[in-house]
């Protein structure tokens, strides 16, 4: 039996609906860092920006961004899974 713990996040979307998320994986890009957060089948990418002592996640909407960070990922993934925090 395999002992895998996930961490989860509480996080609120803009109707005030409250959600658990599983943090798949963390991962740094061109200087900004990311989450690639899921709730059942979906899954979600975002940027973890920081303003002082406090983190915010603001939602990756523009598919070049979205792509070129997934396909990274992926690349990554796919070398050395290892590497890639989870």
């Amino acid at each position: 039996m395999t002992d895998e713990r996930e961490d989860f996040i509480g996080i609120q979307d803009e109707n005030g609906h409250e959600m658990d998320l599983a943090i798949a994986a963390q991962f740094d890009m061109d200087e900004q860092s990311y989450a690639l957060l899921k709730e059942n089948d979906e899954a979600f990418l975002v940027r973890v920006e920081t303003k002082g002592d406090e983190q915010y996640l603001v939602n990756v909407t523009d598919p070049t961004e979205k792509e070129s960070i997934l396909d990274a990922y992926e690349i990554a993934m796919e070398a050395d899974p290892e590497d890639i925090e989870e």
